[in-house]
């Protein structure tokens, strides 16, 4: 059969407008599935047993107890649990974290290490074998103390270089006419999702089939192929749904021993955490200590930028988080010097969690930016202005976009900037002191080769199909919008399924590169679909299918520095009695390419403001020197924002044209809460007069700080 595209259903521009989510109805009447939701017939149950020791060995697992508890079927444990290989490079080019080799000897090289599964008929059940499941140790001496000054530190830069440096650091220091060398903490932080983690595997036919949630399918179809040595072909994973991510639903032990269970059961089985095994074996942000060295002439254009950051990461495994970063991408100087480095400890491994590095990096360098401004005694935006680079600091190249001085602009003018006196302290409302603060904000953009495929149908209607995740960001609704537009076509004229690794290679939902990497492999694919439609072609009953992979198209990019670039602004409430810091207002100005959907990426920006005034004012992981654990692993114990503390926040955006990118994307997911920490902390120094170096910016820190002032 014959089909064209008639020219008055063609739709121009879908890319730009507000459009709700695909699948909003079926998430708010509770006909969408997450992946503890979907059914399977004979599904068993595990529940993973954690060590509760910090360090040592493993001398007896005793479960004949449990073996006979009601409803039990299996016990996996080191000595019977079957073997996985981790000596292999993902398809993120790293070697997994040990702790998905799970139960494959008795080393326990952290608090909370998982040391079995059990597994029974229903979830209460293996609960309760779990709990009552007894693991004999021999425990060895452990340090899980981190410092900043710590002489074991070592440089690790990850996927980027673990130092960098030009020009004389002493001398362009000893040549400035102001200053700051200032350090900076932030503490632990963790991502809990509000779906915790949990997945089902059963086998099928001789393959297996994982329901899970996570960031990216083929990703973990693609390890599972490698730790249990089967061939790629022969594993799918799909999540269709998944509620919440923010770096934490990668490859993690419960999709492992959910396929070593159904391999030894031979029956489907599921694993899901519980909410504070969360807080143990899905990662979370290390803490940091940071140093910022900062020298300007008289006008207060910078001679020295120094940025050193040490963070912490687990015995068994190297993970940087790289807050240093942030000072090679937003300012440069002569004398230029960033250096990253970990400190091994027995703790668990961290990992990405939402604008990783640039977050606690933001922190310390716009705070210190802030600091100079008031010795040069200019204005912070002036300051910003004045040291606008030309190319990217270190690598020198030229960049992709870069409107971070419109952003300021927009946002001075809209926040009411130009009436702000500066001298802080004077502003009073009865008790509270009351205060503004701006910060820059900055975070890469980037697209990796992913493959798509999409199907023109008879009745005019169209299917994209690409093993992309939608982890609560509009990911669904966002690439409908870029196949209707390559497509010239309503949205409504066109289903996008997401989230199953048997469409092929696709990069992951994280990185803020996930619909940029996503569109360069569906545009092409549309457009050809497009075009054969317009010359008249047949399209058969099975339909008309193009496949793309934007892995050449890619690689065709001219060099560049890709960021996208946004200034935070902060208004905030100190109460001189209590401390109590309130963030009254909050208003983000980004410069993030094309802007697919407004309404998603304004959700999305706002969540990452929101997500700052909690990291500014609440976030504190405590870990216990002697257990090794966290203290009030639970949502309960560790504080973040609620209802109560977020007042007015706004984002929007201004103009930022992508050179030579067709498709001009560059994300939104992470950027919201880049420099809005450092904002929320500026803004207390203008309302205080005191300078908060150390996150979070608690009660207790700020009258401590006032008292000293005042003493």
């Amino acid at each position: 059969m014959t089909s064209t595209i008639p020219e008055r259903t063609q739709a121009k521009g879908a890319v730009g407008t507000a459009h709700t989510r695909v699948e909003g109805r079926d998430k708010v009447t509770g006909a969408a599935r997450y992946a503890a939701d979907i059914p399977f017939a004979e599904l068993a149950h595990g529940s993973l047993v954690l060590s509760t020791i910090v360090r040592g060995r493993i001398r007896a697992v005793d479960d004949a107890a449990v073996l006979a508890m009601p409803g039990v079927l299996a016990v996996l444990h080191h000595d019977n649990a079957p073997r996985v290989r981790t000596d292999y490079g993902s398809i993120m080019g790293m070697v997994p974290d040990p702790t998905v080799g799970a139960f494959q000897n008795d080393r326990v090289p952290h608090e909370g290490w998982p040391v079995a599964l059990v597994v029974a008929e229903t979830p209460e059940q293996a609960r309760a074998g779990a709990e009552a499941l007894v693991v004999r140790y021999e425990q060895e001496p452990h340090d899980a103390a981190f410092a900043g000054d710590r002489s074991d530190a070592q440089p690790m830069g990850g996927v980027m270089p673990p130092t960098t440096g030009k020009g004389d650091l002493a001398a362009g220091l000893a040549a400035s006419a102001f200053v700051v060398d200032a350090e900076y903490t932030t503490p632990e932080e963790h991502h809990n999702p509000m779906e915790p983690h949990a997945a089902a595997a059963r086998w099928d036919d001789g393959r297996l089939e994982v329901v899970d949630s996570n960031q990216g399918a083929a990703w973990v179809a693609a390890d599972l192929a490698n730790l249990f040595s089967l061939d790629p072909a022969a594993v799918r994973v799909r999540s269709e749904h998944v509620g919440g991510g923010f770096g934490s639903k990668t490859v993690r032990v419960h999709q492992v021993a959910a396929v070593m269970a159904a391999t030894v059961l031979r029956r489907p089985v599921r694993v899901a955490m519980t909410r504070r095994q969360m807080f143990t074996l899905t990662g979370h942000r290390s803490p940091t200590a940071q140093r910022v060295r900062l020298g300007a002439d008289a006008d207060g254009r910078l001679r020295a930028l120094e940025h050193r950051s040490v963070s912490r990461t687990s015995a068994v495994y190297d993970f940087a988080e790289p807050a240093a970063a942030a000072g090679r991408s937003l300012y440069d100087a002569e004398a230029h010097h960033t250096d990253v480095r970990v400190v091994h400890l027995d703790v668990p491994t961290p990992t990405s969690m939402r604008a990783p590095g640039m977050a606690p990096g933001a922190f310390a360098l716009e705070s210190a930016l802030d600091e100079l401004a008031e010795k040069c005694g200019v204005d912070p935006i002036a300051l910003r202005v004045r040291n606008e680079p030309e190319t990217g600091p270190v690598t020198g190249l030229p960049f992709a976009g870069r409107n971070l001085i419109g952003c300021f602009e927009e946002g001075a003018r809209r926040f009411g900037w130009a009436d702000r006196d500066p001298r802080p302290g004077l502003r009073r409302e009865g008790r509270w002191l009351l205060g503004t603060g701006t910060a820059a904000a900055t975070f890469h953009a980037f697209a990796l080769p992913s493959t798509a495929a999409v199907t023109a149908w008879a009745d005019g209607t169209f299917t994209v199909r690409i093993a992309a995740a939608d982890i609560g960001t509009g990911a669904r609704t966002a690439l409908t919008l870029v196949a209707a537009d390559a497509l010239a076509v309503e949205p409504e004229r066109v289903q996008v399924r997401i989230a199953d690794s048997d469409f092929g290679l696709a990069w992951v939902a994280g990185g803020s590169a996930g619909t940029s990497s996503w569109a360069w492999a569906i545009t092409p694919a549309a457009r050809e679909i497009r075009e054969r439609l317009a010359l008249g072609v047949d399209i058969p009953p099975e339909g008309l299918t193009v496949r793309s992979d934007s892995a050449e198209a890619l690689a065709a990019l001219a060099p560049a520095e890709r960021h996208s670039y946004g200034a935070q602004f902060a208004e905030v409430a100190v109460d001189t009695a209590t401390g109590e810091v309130r963030v009254r207002r909050m208003l983000g100005m980004f410069a993030a390419g094309r802007i697919v959907n407004p309404l998603t990426a304004r959700s999305q920006l706002t969540g990452g403001m929101i997500w700052g005034i909690s990291m500014a004012l609440h976030e504190e992981a405590l870990r216990d020197q002697t257990s090794g654990g966290i203290v009030g692993a639970d949502l309960a114990g560790y504080h973040f924002a609620a209802n109560a503390d977020v007042d007015r926040v706004e984002a929007d955006w201004v103009d930022d044209p992508v050179p030579g990118d067709p498709v001009g994307i560059k994300g939104v997911g992470e950027i919201g809460v880049v420099g809005a920490a450092a904002a929320v902390a500026n803004a207390v120094w203008h309302a205080t007069g005191v300078r908060q170096r150390n996150l979070p910016i608690r009660p207790d820190r700020v009258l401590a700080a006032t008292e000293q002032r005042r003493a």
